[in-house]
């Protein structure tokens, strides 16, 4: 479980995206809804450790997130919607870099790299790499392992249809296994048959649905009216 307790943040002081935000997020697959700069990127940069609240705490299975790095972040796999890489380090090195923190075996990242298509390009250095094939290796970092929190902001943006469903059988074997995850994305319908809970935010708060209805029509029509910030 991820859960923030009364978190506030702001870019500019007197411009609060986050105000006593409190919020829990469980397993299964939460669709983080909302209008463009509701704070659903920054909700999951703080999720992940990237940004730091001005005050209030983060947990992640009961470890603060800013007291207890080390057991809070193990479990942790993020894709930022812009690719964060070390420029001038291979693709091959970053994977292998994330078999040896999460004590996989090395054949890990040649498995994700044959995953994602970027066996040819293993040994070019990020600076090198189209969007798309950034996007790949960040995706294919947080394919290694059985990552229990899984945080994804824009999984399918500049990807083909080929790896969107290596992507969405992914993410749907995880919600299987339990794993609690969270999914910005505005590809509603791709994520629409996984999602088990969804959050909209608006006005520095967020509006909890932790049972979305079995119809699917209303299903849509709820997760289509967070979406645009209703």
């Amino acid at each position: 479980m991820i859960r923030f307790q009364n978190v506030a943040f702001s870019y500019q002081k007197g411009e609060p995206v986050f105000k006593d935000l409190n919020l829990e997020l469980g397993a299964g697959l939460t669709m983080v809804l909302g209008l463009n700069g509701c704070g659903k990127s920054t909700l999951l940069k703080m999720a992940a450790g990237v940004e730091r609240p001005d005050s209030g705490r983060v947990f992640i299975d009961g470890h603060e997130l800013w007291k207890e790095e080390i057991a809070a972040r193990r479990s942790l796999a993020f894709l930022p919607e812009q690719p964060d890489l070390t420029p001038y380090a291979t693709i091959q090195e970053i994977l292998k870099l994330v078999c040896r923190l999460r004590h996989e075996p090395l054949a890990a990242a040649h498995r994700a790299l044959e995953v994602f298509g970027l066996a040819a390009v293993a040994n070019r250095s990020v600076r090198e790499l189209s969007l798309g094939q950034r996007r790949r290796a960040t995706f294919a970092a947080a394919f290694i392992g059985s990552p229990e929190h899984i945080l994804l902001d824009e999984p399918l943006e500049a990807m083909d249809r080929q790896i969107q469903g290596k992507i969405l059988g992914w993410v749907q074997a995880h919600v299987l296994a339990g794993a609690t995850i969270a999914v910005v994305s505005h590809a509603i319908e791709q994520f629409f048959g996984l999602a088990t809970h969804a959050v909209g935010l608006k006005d520095g708060q967020a509006a909890v649905f932790s049972e979305l209805p079995e119809n699917r029509e209303e299903k849509m029509n709820l997760l289509e009216r967070l979406a645009r910030g209703e």
